[in-house]
């Protein structure tokens, strides 16, 4: 298995954009020295779900900042730019880090995003596919041209040819691609070029499991080979929050995680003025907790070898600030490197931590603790927190598998049934 965090930088209630960018910024240097595999970007704009506007320029700063843990976006919106100025971009990454970045990539939703940057309606609802093969095209190097509906230009040079032999392996490669898939149809996208696929936090187990099936067997009669059909890079977006208990993880989301729903995804505006039912934040929170690591260590751990069971994906992407604290971030950040991730089957190692000296003390690893006890299964305990929905958690202190795409009961955050956001955060079309 690889575990990662994915860095949403969402601004909760009382704080400033500042303090969210500079809570990514800590989250991705503890996700490192706590021995992380991976670290995702998100990329949202005039919101504050998250207020990171570009992921690859994030991630640059960040892959000056760290040494060792791979970098990716989770996603960039290829609706709102140009498939060769995210190429360059990628390229760039790619060879001055000696192989470090991935390149994510996404629909995106229906926003004003499309209006402000310029590229309208027609690339969300139809150019994705166009915009994702020149994009390719171009991380293969050499010169490339384009005559669509979408983009229409002249052949040009790649520079930097991001082909050029980079890191420990020297591979001619060029960076990664990976896609955000959250419908049968951009599964099938990603299926038929190879690409693997980032699978948003709102999809249960079943669910993933089933894009995953649905992904072989298109790749499978796309004529891919053995090996890239038992593609093993797909990554399962989720949540992460270890306590001391069950009960105590819980709280410290339902406490502050609601708050910043609220207010972030009710910022988003349609380009075209079509109504966007939200999902309740507190009800999303307590399904995040259902679905995702939230608990002991060895809940934790349990939770996400169930999931590598059931799905067969071993590649994972935690998003650790739902407390809005950035302590209490970086303590979970700590944790899930030094107390779950030893307890999982075969973990291929991140980058190695810091002696115990070097680490701070808001992030030392703490006194060994007693056994942790089984996950609830059964119905809510009378003493089930019930806390309210709003400021960040200070540093005080089952399972459903429900979501839209095989047996949706309601509506995805962003859109309604059946509709899903190319954001792994953020379930509308993609």
């Amino acid at each position: 298995m690889r575990v990662g965090t994915f860095v949403l930088a969402g601004r909760f209630p009382g704080q400033s954009d500042r303090e969210a960018l500079e809570r990514a910024v800590r989250a991705v240097v503890a996700a490192e020295e706590a021995g992380l595999s991976e670290a995702w970007l998100a990329e949202h704009h005039f919101v504050p779900y998250g207020t990171c506007p570009s992921a690859t320029t994030l991630a640059a700063h960040l892959l000056g900042r760290t040494r060792r843990i791979g970098l990716g976006t989770a996603i960039s919106v290829l609706s709102t730019v140009h498939p060769v100025a995210l190429g360059e971009q990628a390229a760039l990454l790619h060879l001055v880090s000696g192989g470090r970045f991935t390149l994510g990539v996404g629909r995106g939703g229906p926003w004003v995003d499309l209006e402000v940057f310029g590229t309208g309606l027609s690339a969300f609802e139809k150019g994705f596919p166009e915009s994702l093969d020149v994009l390719l095209r171009w991380l293969r190097g050499g010169k490339v041209g384009a005559d669509g509906e979408q983009h229409r230009f002249r052949p040009v040079p790649v520079v930097p040819d991001p082909t050029v032999p980079t890191g420990p392996e020297r591979s001619t490669a060029g960076p990664p691609v990976i896609v955000a898939c959250t419908s049968p149809g951009t599964v099938r996208l990603a299926a038929e070029r190879g690409l693997p696929m980032l699978l948003g936090m709102h999809a249960g187990d079943e669910e993933k499991a089933a894009m995953v099936r649905l992904w072989r067997e298109t790749a499978r009669d796309a004529g891919h080979d053995a090996e890239t059909v038992a593609c093993d890079r797909h990554v399962s977006v989720g949540v992460a929050q270890i306590g001391d208990s069950h009960t105590e993880a819980v709280e410290t989301l339902r406490r502050a995680l609601p708050g910043m729903l609220r207010q972030g995804l009710a910022a988003h505006r349609t380009v075209d003025g079509r109504k966007r039912p939200m999902r309740d934040p507190l009800a999303y929170t307590e399904l995040l907790c259902e679905l995702h690591p939230v608990g002991t260590a060895r809940l934790c751990a349990d939770r996400l070898a169930a999931t590598a069971e059931t799905t067969g994906i071993t590649r994972f992407a935690l998003l650790a600030e739902g407390s809005g604290d950035a302590e209490l971030t970086e303590e979970t950040l700590w944790r899930l490197g030094r107390e779950v991730v030893p307890l999982l089957p075969d973990t291929v190692p991140g980058p190695a931590a810091p002696p115990p000296p070097s680490v701070p003390s808001s992030v030392r690893p703490p006194e060994p603790r007693p056994p942790a006890v089984p996950a609830v299964t059964g119905p809510r305990p009378p003493d089930f927190p019930v806390a309210g929905a709003g400021a960040p958690m200070g540093r005080g202190r089952g399972r459903a598998e429900t979501s839209g795409w095989i047996k949706s009961s309601g509506r995805g955050l962003g859109g309604e049934t059946g509709e899903r956001l190319s954001s792994p955060a953020t379930p509308v079309t993609g």
